[in-house]
């Protein structure tokens, strides 16, 4: 598509094509930062990093946002400023037409894969889907998600800008469509790029989640209550588990601390806990409930 594009912004002189162009070059870059940020954050936990590399999905989305924004929206708003300044008229407004619909099409078809692939999840949380997409811990989703989006609304933005262009002779349609497009682009941008630096500072994950987890300790034999739980957003679909229990029975401190243990490891067999830290709860400490 982005060769496509800018293929046509060349025939056609159209400053909204030539936007959708910097847009789907910027969004080829991203897809590489994309790919290496699922790689790199699979890679299993080791000494020198006890809770896993997850977090690092969060830097590589945070480049490809920063991408998106210099290379997409910058360039988009720029390139719109100059042909309102130096407008220039437009030619083969055909090749235009065809190049935006083949890649709405294309567009709508990695959009609706990305729906489907959100749509588990969000009826886990019972949350729509625009909903699960901004909250998830999974900054791949977000991104391809939000960019489609911006995507086919940008399109649809350089396809009227074409065609005011064609029906009033004017560049000035097709110059604001560029920097609307490029304003579009910011505002993903700067989203995606706020969205990654709060889970690089570290979240909590969701109240439902943290019930769960509670629902699930509850349900232990060994546990009595629970005082404390704090569950930290540590990498896509991945927490880590802080908690004080209260244990059943009055066993002696070394028993207490290998039962301890025990629970840890039945914690963190689950794929989505990157480790697991007990205490015990005094006696005096408040029991949480769901």
């Amino acid at each position: 598509m982005a060769v496509a594009k800018t293929v046509a912004a060349t025939v056609t002189g159209s400053a909204s094509i030539l936007a959708e162009a910097a847009h789907s070059w910027a969004d080829t870059g991203n897809e590489v930062f994309l790919l290496v940020a699922n790689r790199r954050s699979r890679r299993p936990a080791d000494d020198a990093h006890p809770l896993g590399y997850g977090r690092e999905a969060y830097v590589w989305a945070l480049l490809a946002a920063v991408g998106l924004f210099v290379a997409g929206a910058v360039l988009s708003v720029t390139h719109g400023v100059q042909e309102l300044v130096r407008p220039e008229p437009a030619t083969n407004f055909v090749v235009g037409y065809v190049v935006l619909a083949v890649s709405f099409v294309l567009e709508g078809v990695s959009f609706l894969r990305s729906v489907r692939q959100a749509k588990p999840g969000a009826e886990l949380m019972e949350r729509d889907v625009i909903e699960q997409v901004m909250a998830t811990s999974d900054p791949t989703l977000r991104a391809v998600f939000a960019e489609d989006s911006a995507a086919l609304i940008g399109l649809v933005i350089a396809a009227a800008g074409l065609g005011a262009h064609q029906l009033t002779g004017s560049a000035v349609p097709d110059a604001i469509g560029s920097i609307l497009v490029g304003l579009l682009l910011a505002a993903v941008a700067i989203y995606l790029i706020d969205r990654n630096r709060e889970l690089l500072i570290g979240e909590e994950a969701d109240p439902r989640i943290r019930a769960a987890v509670i629902r699930a300790l509850l349900k232990e034999p060994e546990v009595a209550r629970v005082t404390y739980l704090r569950l930290e957003i540590v990498g896509p679909r991945i927490v880590a588990v802080t908690g004080d229990v209260d244990i059943v029975g009055d066993d002696t401190e070394s028993h207490v601390a290998v039962r301890l243990r025990a629970l840890e490891a039945k914690l963190t067999g689950s794929p989505a806990v990157a480790g697991a830290v007990l205490s015990l709860s005094a006696p005096d400490e408040p029991s949480l409930t769901v």
